[in-house]
This record gives C-alpha cells, structure tokens and sequence, in this order.
C-alpha cells in the first residue's frame, strides 16, 4: 500500500530525505598567478564627497584607486583620463580597445571644475543630481574638508604609524583591533587579528616626521620634529608582507584565500596626516 503521508513535500525535500532542486554552493577561488587577491564583490564602495559609487581596484604599486563603475567609449574620453584593468588591477592608460574606465575624481561632482569632455560633464551633472537626492532622503552626509585634531591620549595612538618594507602607513585604528581581510569558507571576513601574540613584536620608535631630512642620512643638520614609530622592519620578509597584506596567522600561507575587503592601510602623508603624529613612545 503507497503511504498517503507525504511529510518531505512541505519542506523541499525527496522521499528519501534528500533536497529537491539543490545547487551546490560554488567555492569562491583567487588563481595563484592572479597579481590581486580582491574579491571582485568586496570592491564596491561609496565616494566620501559625493556618495555615489564607485569600484577599487588596486594600482601596480598597490595604491587603491576608485573607478567609475561604467566603461565609456574611448573616443569620447581624453587621453589622459583613460584607465584599464587588467587581471583585476588598474593600469592608467588605454589597451586599444574600444571601450576604456575613467577615475572617479574625473566626474565627481565635489570636485574641482575642469576642462572635460561633452561626455565627462553630462556625468558629472548626473552624479550631481544622485547625490544631491541621496543628501535630502538622509541617506548620505558629505565629509567634512578638514579632519579635526585628535586630542593626545594617554595610551597607544589612535592610529599609529608603522614602518613596513621600509615604507611608513598609517594603520586604520590600533593595532589590537587590526583585523585580518582573508575570505573565509563561510563567506565572510576573518575575526582572527593580524597581530600574533606568539609572533616576534615590532618595536617602538622616535623618528623624524620626514626622514629625508635626517641629518644622520647626511643632508644638512636642521631642527627636526621627532615622531613614535611602530617598527616592524626588523622582523622576517615574511612577516612584514603578512603585515603589509593584513592577513592573520592562520591565512597568512593560504595562497588561494581570497580578500574579504580592501587592505586599510594608508601611505604616511607627514602633512595630512599631522593630527596622528605624538612625540612620545606609547606605555606599554
């Protein structure tokens, strides 16, 4: 007698138990040659003047760089506004095809006014009027000119500045909270942080603001403001390109995990960059 009792048809499944209709999941993989690590979802973002979209893509010298989401057609841009990607990374210039990507300061309408093209301005207008739309429906405040000063805390820095490969950055936060980028098996950002309790420290530092003007690197001798540096140029290649690609311990030698988000580190500026700066090493 064939049971009446069908209780697998409410939930989707089979009458053995198994899932009707089902898709396995595709893994999400970065190829080992591929010159980025960026997951092409996790590169959206959101201008900080204007708040229209925009996409991140890494330059050659790992410098991010927003886009225009759209491609344009090449002969309706100058030649010195065209930008393409190549493997995932942006490359200033044009490869000869007939469709080219332009920066996103080229058309951002918080931006200065310029000679552009017919195409460039009509973009610009139309940016304009999103983000003006997006500024009366509260969705979007514009960013202020200046960054205020922070006021000197009594511990570590809000955003200390790091020695790494012999470049200076400045770290997102402080490093306790510095958190690893890597895209785990369940699609989302690692928790672990990038700094290893286990691993060799780096070291703290007073260095001049501008080290071109050292007088130890024998330029001449002038009256130099001196800075707290977290240096790591003293620890293995290794661990300074972990550093450097933000990555936690665990996936540090997991060439196919791919990057959740955009690395956050920021190239030093000694101008821009003044509020951050303090005279003294942090306690410990």
């Amino acid at each position: 007698m064939r049971s009446t009792n069908n209780s697998f048809a409410d939930d989707g499944c089979a009458w053995d138990g198994s899932r009707k209709n089902y898709r396995a999941r595709r893994a999400l993989r970065i190829d080992a040659d591929s010159p980025s690590r960026l997951l092409r979802s996790a590169q959206v973002g959101r201008c900080d003047l204007c708040g229209t979209r925009v996409e991140w893509y890494q330059r050659p010298g790992s410098t991010p760089v927003p886009l225009h989401p759209d491609e344009l057609p090449a002969s309706t841009v100058p030649v010195g506004e065209r930008w393409h990607v190549s493997s995932g990374v942006a490359h200033a210039g044009h490869d000869g095809s007939a469709w080219c990507r332009v920066r996103h300061h080229a058309v951002c309408p918080a931006g200065p006014t310029g000679n552009r093209s017919p195409l460039l301005a009509e973009m610009r207008r139309a940016l304009g009027l999103t983000s003006r739309r997006l500024q009366d429906a509260g969705l979007f405040t514009p960013r202020p000119d200046q960054e205020p000063a922070l006021p000197v805390p009594s511990g570590l820095p809000v955003r200390p500045v790091v020695c790494l490969l012999y470049t200076r950055f400045l770290a997102p936060g402080s490093l306790e909270d510095l958190r690893c980028v890597a895209h785990t098996r369940t699609r989302r950002r690692c928790l672990l942080p990038v700094q290893d309790p286990e691993a060799l420290p780096g070291t703290w530092r007073l260095e001049p603001v501008d080290p071109l003007l050292d007088p130890s690197g024998g330029h001449l001798p002038i009256a130099q403001e001196l800075m707290a540096v977290y240096d790591l140029t003293g620890l293995a290649y290794a661990e300074q390109m972990r550093w450097h690609r933000q990555r936690c311990s665990t996936h540090a030698g997991i060439d196919g995990a791919a990057d959740h988000a955009r690395t956050e580190w920021e190239r030093f500026d000694p101008v821009r960059h003044a509020p951050y700066t303090r005279n003294r090493i942090p306690d410990p």
